[in-house]
């Protein structure tokens, strides 16, 4: 992981959501520093990618691919232009990595997604069972998970690979379901919306861990995941959606109807899903630090803050 003191971990997609709490992690760590793919990077260009790593002073100890196109709906209709971001800018990113001298650690995050449909009976999921992505921004990041492993094996990559599962904190974006819900809550208990809130299926239950915990996940397996491997990267409990709508309703302390939107349903949805998080786990010491209480106010009360600012 390099000679000197202070390491060096180059993080691409740094200004996403988990970027952005990433880089609030690295800064709390005296050992590691963060160094952000600049604004104009762009996996989709070649010539970008090595003038933005040609342009640090060494090659950096570790990298964080982040960056990727994750919208399923634009993947399904521009899956040319998700494969050209996700599976050949990850290749391209290799290659000038290699180009520049990079011996370090790559951790490759891909997506519990690429499961596919997964069987009651079957939970919860560990790594060995078979990829079966059904979108293509799924199958993008698992052709991805397997070029990075086909590195480790035959370009001498330091290279280890996580599969995380649904993340949630405070910063998410208001088209995913929690941060959805959290924003209408956030209107209703400032008087900005009727006391309706709309939602899709929230019979369904997925594994949510806090951003912050899977960050800690991240640097955990930078320092101590075993080359070559992936790993899960979840709470290993599963909530219902409905649950989670409670909640939050109950920690804004006010009332409101639940209305179901027949265009938030998706077709074929996977009813339940829980991570076996034991590799993770057996492997760094790793456990989520955040209950989902402490999770589901903060997220609340980034809402109540950003509306209330804008």
């Amino acid at each position: 992981m390099g000679d000197t003191a202070i390491r060096q971990v180059f993080v691409t997609g740094a200004a996403g959501f988990v970027g952005r709490h990433f880089q609030a992690l690295i800064e709390t760590q005296r050992d590691w520093r963060m160094i952000a793919a600049p604004h104009d990077f762009d996996l989709r260009d070649a010539g970008r990618i090595e003038r933005a790593l040609g342009a640090l002073d060494r090659p950096p100890d570790a990298v964080l691919h982040l960056a990727a196109q994750s919208n399923v709906p634009q993947a399904f209709a521009d899956p040319e232009a998700t494969f050209d971001t996700n599976f050949l800018g990850t290749l391209r990113l290799l290659r000038a990595l290699k180009h520049n001298g990079f011996e370090g650690r790559f951790l490759f995050v891909g997506t519990a997604d690429a499961y596919g449909l997964v069987p009651d009976d079957e939970l919860p999921v560990n790594e060995n069972r078979p990829l079966r992505p059904r979108n293509p921004y799924a199958v993008s990041k698992a052709a991805a998970e397997a070029l990075v492993y086909q590195w480790s094996q035959t370009e001498g990559l330091d290279a280890i690979m996580v599969r995380p599962f649904n993340h949630i904190g405070p910063g998410q974006d208001e088209r995913f379901a929690v941060g959805g819900f959290a924003r209408q809550v956030a209107e209703i208990a400032l008087g900005r919306r009727k006391a309706e809130i709309e939602v899709g299926d929230i019979e369904v239950t997925r594994d949510f861990t806090d951003v912050r915990d899977v960050v800690r996940a991240y640097l955990g397996l930078l320092l101590q995941g075993e080359r070559g491997h992936v790993y899960n990267v979840g709470s290993g409990a599963e909530e219902r959606l409905g649950d989670i709508l409670s909640r939050l309703i109950s920690l804004a302390n006010i009332q409101a109807r639940v209305i179901t939107d027949p265009r938030r349903m998706r077709p074929a949805e996977q009813r339940r899903m829980r991570a076996d998080v034991r590799a993770l786990q057996e492997r760094t010491g790793w456990h989520p630090a955040y209950s989902l209480e402490r999770t589901l106010g903060d997220i609340l009360e980034y809402w109540k803050e950003t509306l209330t600012n804008e």
